[in-house]
């Protein structure tokens, strides 16, 4: 049973629930957590009404400024978990533990396994689990910016919970220790060098089988996250992962660049979607009936959440044509939106400097 303590912290931080957009109206429902909460986070979820068994189960993690309710109507994806039938989780930060609303990323007790904030996430996907009836092989991760960076820390403490993760705009685990230290890894000042970062990967956990496959969404002009952040993101995973420093194949998906490396059998294991032009947040296309744009949450003309679902193989890998007609008789060459195009591949270090000599920030 929990204790009164707990009931009277719990109703406290709802009380404190910065204005805007409240869970209850977007359909969420308040978790219950089974289990010790160190990280005092708050959670909220969502279970389709109709299922075929247990389903999967995705955590969502909010960034900075932001709450659960807010991120998920900008994303999209408690309907986009409806239309087919998995199951969301929304973890909480409240300004008692962040100011502004941060996951704490940068705190080490909070990015330590068995601790903090990632032990907080973790009992709330075991009560998802225990509780809810989701599937416990097909459990995922994603994140903005903070989110993104607490959503691969836990991909780092906790790698046999997780069959994938989804990273947008946010960096290595463990690069920092302090808020000083996390605004210079946002700019890309003081990033280890590949093998500190894979050091520092392999020392989060006692892990020894498989590990969860990585998705990488990076803007090409975000100024509040670089995206040296993205490259060393790679190389952090890039051990663990069994794959080389360049990747096999590189695919143009509305408009954007995929990256792609296989494993020794062939197996996609990590991405990076590159986004050009885009500035700090989530990418979104509206027209894809998924998402609202707002401040960091981006209307770019292609939806994170609906690929990284698609990439997850929670939702069908079918091709998308609501922007199709829009392309139709104009004459020019360009890649059927939502359906892959081949390109030559290059290395991180090039996609990154070719990007900043197309903003002319590098001749």
């Amino acid at each position: 049973m929990r204790k009164l303590s707990d009931t009277i912290e719990r109703l406290a931080r709802l009380k404190a629930r910065p204005e805007g957009l409240q869970p209850a109206a977007s359909g969420l429902q308040p978790l219950e957590i089974v289990g010790s909460n160190p990280g005092a986070l708050t959670a909220w979820y969502r279970t389709p009404e109709k299922t075929k068994g247990a389903p999967p189960l995705v955590v969502v993690l909010h960034g900075c400024t932001q709450n659960a309710a807010g991120y998920d109507r900008g994303s999209g994806w408690s309907a986009l978990a409806e239309d087919y039938g998995f199951a969301v989780l929304f973890p909480e930060q409240s300004r008692s533990n962040n100011g502004n609303l941060c996951f704490n990323w940068f705190t080490k007790p909070d990015v330590t396994r068995g601790s903090g904030e990632v032990l907080s996430i973790r009992e709330m996907i075991a009560t998802m689990i225990s509780d809810h009836g989701v599937d416990p092989r097909r459990v995922y991760v994603t994140g903005l910016s903070a989110g993104g960076a607490m959503a691969n820390s836990l991909l780092a403490t906790y790698p046999e919970i997780f069959a994938g993760g989804a990273i947008i705009a946010g960096l290595p685990h463990a690069v920092a220790g302090s808020v000083p230290e996390a605004f210079d890894r946002m700019r890309g000042h003081g990033l280890p060098d590949a093998g500190r970062l894979q050091g520092l990967l392999a020392a989060a956990s006692p892990h020894k089988g498989p590990w969860p496959t990585v998705s990488i969404w990076q803007g090409t002009s975000d100024s509040t996250v670089a995206d040296t952040n993205a490259g060393a993101l790679i190389d952090q995973w890039r051990g663990a992962l069994g794959v080389v420093d360049r990747p096999e194949r590189v695919e143009t998906v509305d408009g954007q660049e995929r990256h792609i490396w296989v494993d020794r059998s062939g197996r996609e294991v990590l991405d990076l979607f590159l986004v050009r032009g885009m500035g700090h947040g989530t990418p979104l296309d509206p027209q894809s009936g998924y998402g609202e744009a707002g401040p960091y949450m981006l209307d770019v003309g292609i939806s994170s959440t609906v690929h990284i679902a698609r990439n997850w193989g929670i939702i069908p890998s079918f091709e998308k044509k609501t922007r199709a007609a829009a392309s139709a008789g104009t004459g020019a060459s360009a890649a059927t939106p939502g359906r892959p195009e081949s390109v030559k591949p290059e290395s991180v270090k090039d996609v990154i400097e070719n990007a900043l000599r197309a903003a002319g920030l590098m001749k």
